[in-house]
């Protein structure tokens, strides 16, 4: 593992205190408690300001196949792959006025995807689509999600501008009731939720939000209204305008460059700084990609999984398509994505890991210097940081933006983070800095949807509520899909299943899984449901070979890959040997177990 920047074995001691006292400097003793959501008397942050008016219409009170919770990737290719196994009524009832899910709300300046868009767009293959950029712009990523439901007929029965607010199962029915804030109150015989790990806005709980007089908004709501302009750029509304930008991470990174672009001064409030790699981004041609032969998409992205989930090792040196910082660093990638790289001689690995994350993190801090051109400003901006602490960041625009005259960064780690926000601005080490508007970048709550949060009610078997049951026991489930008494109710997410940098590949995975199952259950007659002994078997499975990353974690700068500082959470909650491992499981489970899940209606509570 020779690289220039690998630092002598003498060396990583001294790194790891430097790391340790950077982290010292940031973390908080409130830990998530720091946010606060986007409702109550926030709850104008996270209005829909891309649909003008909501149009009427009577409530509903009809019954559908499935009801789809969720119109983001995983609602759409849930509804897409239940069409293609027959099943005819789908509803997708949304909270946005289309689909789109992330790629709805967020539609900052700068917006892209930091996957590569031939392994990140989903039905590639199916729909014929071949992404124009390496890495898609936002509004393309948007596009696509809206072709594919236009090809697979879902626009029809789709609620929007709709949020459910409560499920319960009928044990006579054989059926979900569905309610939502439309008045709706309809039946659906199965109930798929794809509500994401990015659909909550967090804010900053920083005291006197509520004061500031200027002009405010989160990036997942952008007012182009009072900005001017596009994704593209053009802020014309900023040119006079002093602007305050709350938040550095993959979001901060984006919009940063454009709006120092068009502001009269930008001020970046950071607390941790990203680490920033080479984006390389540019136009591709179906030839660049060898989108003229049949499967060339699936192929891409089952290669791409594979090499960021660390199973290349047995694949005799597989050509790495992608060719990208993601595959180039997929080494470092072992403590967010456990997969079969950790067999072997652990304290051998360990070392070596460590020596290659160094080596990695000093590249990077190296970038940096040589691109900013003030030193306290570069010294400022640089990651102190295992590479897998946060999630990387790529970009050829951002540094480049403080050697600007009109953007200052304001680094708030020794205060913690923002003292207060006024009236007229923000405070930081007593200083304030005054401001015009004021914007939030501060993404998302992640894998914290109306489920986990109480705000949609799921009652099973008995009127027993799902999230009572959670608190209770702990996740329980199949394969992290399906828990035994909530009859016909398959989850879409990362809880006890596997996750990979690219989400909406597991997305697609996870809503092939949900529609074999609805088919078999359809062909049966029966009701999917598995037995609390399945559910047992598998946590089982989960713990038997579950990777300690806990002390990695504790050591990271705070973030939300580790609680805020505070750790992970307790007991195993993913698949250990990675996404492709997990895929691929499912697939035989499906040839050669499946019928073990679907129970008549009459046992099926066993």
């Amino acid at each position: 593992m020779t690289n220039p920047h690998t630092p002598p074995t003498e060396e990583l001691a001294a790194l790891r205190q430097r790391y340790r006292l950077e982290r010292e400097r940031r973390v908080r003793p409130d830990g998530t408690r720091q946010y606060r959501g986007a409702d109550a008397e926030f709850g104008y942050y996270a209005a829909d300001p891309y649909t003008e008016g909501t149009a009427g219409r009577d409530p509903l009170r009809d019954r559908v196949d499935v009801a789809v919770v969720g119109g983001g990737f995983g609602g759409i290719l849930a509804g897409a792959r239940l069409r293609r196994q027959g099943v005819a009524r789908v509803r997708i009832i949304e909270k946005g006025g289309d689909f789109g899910g992330t790629w709805y709300w967020n539609r900052y300046p700068g917006i892209h995807c930091d996957i590569e868009s031939h392994v990140y767009l989903p039905m590639l293959d199916e729909t014929g689509y071949v992404p124009e950029w390496k890495y898609a712009p936002g509004e393309e990523i948007r596009r696509h999600a809206v072709r594919i439901a236009e090809a697979s007929g879902l626009y029809a029965d789709a609620l929007f501008s709709t949020a459910v607010t409560s499920l319960s199962w009928d044990e006579e029915a054989r059926a979900w009731a569905v309610t939502t804030d439309r008045g709706d109150a309809f039946r659906a015989t199965y109930v798929i939720t794809a509500t994401g790990t990015l659909s909550e806005p967090k804010l900053p709980g920083i005291p006197g939000i509520e004061d500031f007089a200027g002009h405010t908004f989160h990036t997942s709501r952008w007012d182009y209204a009072y900005t001017g302009g596009t994704p593209d750029g053009g802020l014309t509304g900023l040119a006079d305008k002093r602007v305050g930008v709350v938040g550095t991470g993959a979001t901060g990174v984006q919009v940063v460059p454009k709006l120092a672009e068009d502001a009269g001064h930008l001020y970046v409030f950071q607390r941790t700084p990203s680490s920033v790699d080479v984006r390389a981004n540019r136009r591709t041609t179906a030839r660049d990609v060898g989108a003229g032969r049949p499967g060339w998409a699936r192929e891409r992205r089952d290669n791409f999984l594979r090499i960021v989930s660390g199973e290349t090792a047995g694949q005799d040196g597989e050509q790495d398509l992608v060719s990208d910082q993601w595959t180039a660093s997929a080494g470092l990638l072992e403590k967010l994505l456990p997969s079969f790289r950790r067999q072997g001689d652990r304290a051998a690995f360990e070392a070596a890991y460590e020596a290659a994350d160094a080596a990695k993190m000093n590249e990077i801090r190296a970038r940096v210097e040589r691109i900013v051109t003030d030193p306290d400003t570069a010294e400022k901006l640089k990651p102190w940081y295992r590479y897998a602490c946060k999630r990387p960041t790529f970009s050829d625009a951002y540094l480049e933006a403080f050697n600007r005259g009109n953007v200052t960064l304001v680094d708030t780690a020794d205060t913690h983070g923002i003292e207060r926000v006024t009236e007229h601005g923000v405070v930081v080490g007593g200083t304030e800095y005054a401001l015009d508007c004021l914007v939030f970048a501060t993404g998302f709550s992640v894998g914290v949807s109306g489920i986990h949060s109480g705000q949609l009610p799921v009652h099973g078997r008995d009127g027993v509520q799902l999230l009572h049951a959670l608190a209770k026991e702990g996740p329980r489930s199949l394969h992290g899909f399906t828990s035994n008494g909530f009859p016909n109710l398959i989850r879409l997410g990362a809880m006890q299943s596997a996750s990979s940098v690219n989400f909406t590949h597991v997305l697609d995975e996870h809503a092939v899984h949900a529609a074999a199952l609805v088919a078999a259950a359809e062909a049966a007659g029966a009701v999917i449901e598995p037995s609390r002994a399945a559910e047992d078997a598998w946590i089982a499975a989960l713990a038997e070979d579950a990777p300690d990353h806990e002390w990695f974690h504790a050591e990271c700068t705070p973030g939300y890959y580790n609680g805020e500082g505070r750790g992970r959470p307790n007991g195993p909650i993913a698949y250990p040997h990675g996404a492709a491992a997990f895929h691929e499981l499912l697939r035989r489970w499906r040839e050669e177990s499946l019928d073990g899940i679907l129970r008549p209606a009459a046992s099926a509570q066993a």
